[in-house]
C-alpha cells in the first residue's frame, strides 16, 4: 500500500506552487500584474500622506533567448516611504502588509507586490532591490524570499545620506516577461488608472525608449479613508472570538458598545436580550455556545444603522469627470455618486459615469470601464457584476441609445472589502446590494443621457424642417411677388422666426 505523506507549506510556498490563482499565469500576464501591483502600492503610499503622486515606471530588456525574454522593471514613487525595519518583511514575506485594517485600500491581501518579486525570483533567480526613505536616511536592501520559511533573506543593506530629503520607495528587479503581448493591456491599465486618479502623474518608458506620459489634471489630493471599528454585520464566529480575546471590556454590554461601530446602549441591550445573555456577563467566561448565540442574535437583529462611510474614499464626481474629460473629451458626461450602502456589514459606495460622443468611437458594443477602489479591472469582464447590469439588466432602448453609439460606461465600486471572485482581483461578485446600487446609478445617469439625446433628436428634426423651409420658402416668396406684380420680394425671416427658427439655426442650415 502506498504511504500518504502529510506536510505543511508556507504561504510563500503555496503561491510559488499556485501562482496562477494570483494572476501570474504566463510571462505576459505576469508583467502586467507586476506593474499593476506596484503601481497600486505607490498610489496607496501617496494617498495616505495626501501627496500628489508622481510615479515613474521603466521597463528595460536585458536578455532575449528565443521565446524567453528577461526584463528589468523599475518603479519609483514619491509616497510616504516604508520604515527601514519593515522593508524586508513588507517586500519579501507573503501575506505581510499594512492593508488588513478596516478601511479602504487598493491592495487587499498583502500579496501583490511580494508576489511580483516572488515571480521575478523564481524566473530569474536574481535578488530584488528595494530602496525607501521617509525623509531621513535612505535604506537600500537587496532581498530574496525564503520560500520554504516565508521570510526575507537580506543579502545586503546599505544606508545612504539623504541630502535632498528624498521620500518615497523604489522597487527594482528582474523577471521573465513578454512585453509584446502585454503592451496593450499595460498602456490601457495606466490610461484607466489616470482616469480614476486624475491627481496622479504616471510615466512609463517601455523597452524601446518610448515615453507614455499621463499627466495630472487635478492639483489637490483626495482625502484618505479613516480606519473604523468593524460593523457587527461583518463579523463571523472567528472574528468575534478574536475580538473577545483582545478586548479590555469586562462585560458583554461594554464589549458591544466599545468594539463595534453603530452600536449604542439601546442596540447592545436589544442584541443581548435577543441572544438571551446577561449584560453583565464576563467576556472572558463566554463558552462556545454563548458566542454562537451572540452571532445568531446579531444576524437576526434588523435595526442596525448603516456602516460608517468615513472608511471609504470614493473617486468623487469632480475627479471622475476630470479624468474622463481628459481622456475622451465627450460631448456629454453625467456622473452619479450613490449614498453609502452596505453588504454583509461592509460599507460601499457606487459611482457611475456615462460619457457620450467626443473621442469615444462609435460601436455596437458599448465601452464598459470597471474600477474597484480606484484601480481599473481589465480582465474577466463578463464575470463582473457591472457587465451583468450593463448588458443584461439595462434596456438602453428605453434611454434612446442607438445600437451603434459612442457610449462609454464607467462603474466604480469602493469598499473596505471588495467581493472579488478570485485572488487575481479582476471581477466583482454580483452581491444583490451592489448590483442594485449599480443598476440605480446607471438608470439615473441614463435618464440624463436620454434628455441629452432627446435634445439632439429635436435639433435634428428642426434642422430637417428648416432645410425644407429654406429650400422652398424663398421660391414661394419669389413667385408670390411675381404673381402680385410686386418688385420687392418679401423677407421670409419673420416667418421663420414665427415657427421657432432662430437666425443662428438658419445660418447653420445654409452653411
Amino acid at each position: 500500500m502506498n504511504e500518504v505523506k502529510f506536510e505543511q507549506i508556507s504561504p510563500a510556498d503555496f503561491f510559488y506552487r499556485n501562482r496562477d490563482i494570483a494572476g501570474f499565469t504566463n510571462p505576459s500576464r505576469a508583467l502586467y500584474m507586476s506593474i499593476r501591483e506596484l503601481v497600486e502600492n505607490s498610489l496607496d503610499a501617496c494617498e495616505i500622506g495626501e501627496i500628489l503622486p508622481l510615479i515613474k515606471i521603466k521597463l528595460t530588456i536585458l536578455e532575449e533567448k528565443g521565446e524567453t525574454e528577461i526584463y528589468r522593471l523599475y518603479v519609483e514613487d514619491n509616497g510616504i516611504g516604508v520604515d527601514a525595519e519593515h522593508i524586508p518583511r513588507a517586500f519579501a514575506t507573503v501575506l505581510y502588509g499594512s492593508k488588513y485594517s478596516n478601511k479602504q485600500s487598493r491592495g487587499t491581501f498583502g500579496l501583490g507586490g511580494t508576489m511580483a518579486l516572488l515571480y521575478g525570483q523564481i524566473t530569474t533567480n536574481q535578488p530584488a532591490t528595494v530602496i525607501s526613505s521617509k525623509g531621513k536616511d535612505i535604506h537600500e536592501y537587496k532581498l530574496m524570499i525564503d520560500i520554504v520559511e516565508n521570510k526575507p533573506r537580506i543579502l545586503d543593506h546599505k544606508v545612504h545620506c539623504n541630502n535632498n530629503n528624498w521620500r518615497g520607495t523604489i522597487v527594482d528587479f528582474t523577471l521573465e516577461a513578454d512585453y509584446q503581448n502585454s503592451k496593450r493591456k499595460i498602456i490601457e491599465y495606466l490610461r484607466e488608472t489616470s482616469i480614476a486618479n486624475p491627481h496622479a502623474t504616471i510615466s512609463f518608458i517601455d523597452p524601446k525608449g518610448r515615453l507614455y506620459l499621463f499627466e495630472r489634471v487635478v492639483n489637490n489630493a483626495p482625502k484618505p479613508p479613516k480606519e473604523a471599528l468593524p460593523h457587527p454585520l461583518g463579523i463571523d464566529a472567528e472574528a468575534m472570538i478574536r475580538l473577545l480575546s483582545e478586548t479590555k471590556a469586562k462585560n458583554l454590554f461594554n464589549f458591544l458598545t466599545t468594539n463595534f461601530q453603530k452600536v449604542g446602549a439601546k442596540t447592545a441591550k436589544e442584541i443581548l436580550e435577543l441572544a438571551g445573555l446577561p449584560l453583565t456577563m464576563n467576556t472572558k467566561k463566554l463558552k462556545h455556545e454563548d458566542v454562537t448565540k451572540l452571532i445568531e442574535a446579531i444576524k437576526k437583529y434588523k435595526n442596525f444603522r448603516a456602516p460608517d462611510a468615513s472608511t471609504l474614499s470614493p473617486i468623487g464626481i469632480e475627479f471622475l469627470k476630470a479624468g474622463i474629460i481628459k481622456e475622451f473629451q465627450p460631448e456629454f458626461i453625467e456622473v452619479v455618486q450613490r449614498p453609502p450602502s452596505a453588504y454583509s456589514g461592509f460599507p460601499f459606495i457606487v459611482e457611475v459615469a456615462l460619457a457620450y460622443g467626443g473621442k469615444i468611437p462609435i460601436s455596437d458594443t458599448y465601452q464598459l470601464h470597471r474600477f474597484a477602489n480606484k484601480i481599473p479591472l481589465l480582465y474577466d469582464e463578463r464575470a463582473d457584476v457591472s457587465w451583468k447590469v450593463v448588458f443584461e439588466k439595462i434596456n438602453w432602448n428605453n434611454y434612446k441609445v442607438p445600437k451603434e453609439a459612442a457610449l462609454a460606461i464607467f462603474v466604480h465600486l469602493c469598499s473596505t472589502r471588495i467581493p472579488y471572485k478570485t485572488v487575481g482581483k479582476e471581477a466583482i461578485a454580483d452581491r444583490p446590494e451592489i448590483e442594485r446600487e449599480i443598476t440605480i446609478a446607471i438608470r439615473e445617469a441614463a435618464r440624463s443621457l436620454k434628455n441629452h439625446l432627446s435634445k439632439i433628436e429635436k435639433r435634428e428634426e428642426k434642422k430637417k424642417r428648416l432645410n425644407i423651409f429654406i429650400k422652398y420658402l424663398p421660391k414661394i416668396a419669389q413667385f408670390s411677388a411675381k404673381l402680385s406684380n410686386r418688385k420687392k420680394i418679401p423677407s421670409i425671416e419673420p416667418l421663420l422666426k414665427s415657427i421657432g427658427l432662430e437666425q443662428i439655426q438658419i445660418e447653420e442650415s445654409t452653411t
